[in-house]
């Protein structure tokens, strides 16, 4: 028999993943081009020409035991100095590889910190709405979750309420922007006013508490939005990334963990990340594609076709009466529900092909998540289904 918390996991199996098999299922019936699958966020941008450049010079040139072979838990040297100076310049900051872990993508990343972090007991903020995972990682360390509501009209986070939450539980503040999925960017007066609220209580109840930002979007921007980093803001923050968006390579599971040289305990935290990569399982981050990363830091995709999917998405939905906040960035949109019950309005899409996420499952109700990384075509083509269902 499995374990009593895997039962209780299996019950409430992901709900997005449910709907792309659903999609899978529809297709079957209807036909790919007849199904409008708005359910997961799978990029459909292609990879940079130069990933496969350098995938093939790599296998080319290096020698196997390099390419194929162990290394130290924390990821190659080489690649995670490679990546702290191109953070260094982008954020004018003083890092080093030893401030780096190479990861198994951000879902690996924020695992580690969470492991490295929390005693049974331990509680970690987030914001609603938010990825429906953390509440799964903060429980594999026995620690609780509390969840504030975020201001509806904008989302961003309530700081008020923040400041009365955080008690001497407190561990950790998990933040994602931009966000998924209301596509949000927190500005930087926001991080600045939250680093005040951490500070004051830090001093106040004399704890450290770590603020987590999780930032696989952080290239997917649009509008000349900037995303401030973190680091330049709160000594105790980690920053966890992953390249699954930015380079189109979310099958890769490749990403890192970065923290300051001033966040307190510095030298343990990091000893803790690399000895948790190893640990739980992760042992270290693909070794293939950390070479691939080190040689591709100034490739990007192209985010002008996300852009471009979001406006088409976001303009009809809005002439035809939905309620939603424009995205400035990821490639999500995140209406208002036409019905209280998210979870019926999504089976009442259905009917229509078109397949949506509650907000049910971001701890939103009343919402439900679009995910716009699909063709302009199947856009373009699904738009008579959303008039169909508003009507």
């Amino acid at each position: 028999m499995i374990s009593e918390r895997m039962k209780e996991y299996v019950s409430k199996s992901s709900t997005v993943r449910a709907m792309f098999e659903e999609g899978k299922r529809l297709s079957s019936i209807y036909g790919e081009e007849n199904v409008f699958d708005f359910s997961l966020g799978n990029p459909n941008v292609k990879p940079p020409e130069s990933i496969k450049e350098a995938v093939y010079e790599i296998l080319d040139k290096e020698p196997p035991n390099l390419v194929h072979g162990y290394m130290s838990n924390s990821g190659y040297e080489d690649v995670r100095d490679k990546i702290a100076g191109d953070i260094s310049k982008k954020y004018n900051l003083k890092l080093t590889g030893n401030n780096l872990i190479m990861t198994c993508g951000a879902a690996g990343g924020l695992n580690i910190v969470l492991k490295t972090l929390l005693n049974p007991g331990d509680e970690v903020i987030v914001f609603s709405p938010f990825f429906g995972e953390y509440e799964n990682y903060v429980r594999n360390f026995d620690g609780k979750l509390v969840i504030i509501p975020s201001d509806r009209e904008t989302f961003e986070p309530d700081l008020n309420r923040l400041e009365d939450k955080i008690n001497s539980r407190t561990k950790a503040v998990i933040i994602d922007s931009p966000n998924n999925p209301t596509g949000i960017v927190y500005s930087e007066k926001l991080i600045k006013s939250m680093a005040g609220v951490l500070n004051r209580k830090q001093e106040q109840l004399g704890t450290s508490i770590y603020l987590i930002s999780d930032e696989p979007y952080r290239e997917i921007v649009y509008d000349g939005i900037k995303v401030p980093f973190v680091l330049n803001y709160y000594r105790n923050s980690f920053v966890v990334y992953s390249y699954s968006k930015s380079l189109s390579l979310p099958g890769e599971r490749i990403g890192y963990v970065v923290c300051g040289s001033e966040t307190d305990d510095f030298d343990n935290v990091m000893q803790s990340l690399n000895v948790a990569n190893r640990i739980l399982g992760f042992v270290n981050a693909p070794s293939l594609f950390q070479r691939v990363i080190a040689r591709c830091l100034d490739s990007k995709v192209d985010v002008n076709i996300y852009k471009k999917n979001r406006d088409l998405l976001y303009n009809h939905l809005v002439k035809i009466g939905f309620s939603c906040i424009k995205p400035s960035g990821a490639f999500y949109l995140f209406p208002k529900s036409l019905i209280p019950d998210d979870v019926e309005f999504a089976k009442r899409a259905k009917k229509f092909n078109l397949l949506v996420v509650p907000g049910s499952s971001f701890k939103c109700p009343g919402y439900f998540r679009l995910s716009y990384c699909i063709s302009y075509d199947k856009i373009k083509k699904s738009l008579d289904s959303f008039d169909k269902l508003i009507k």
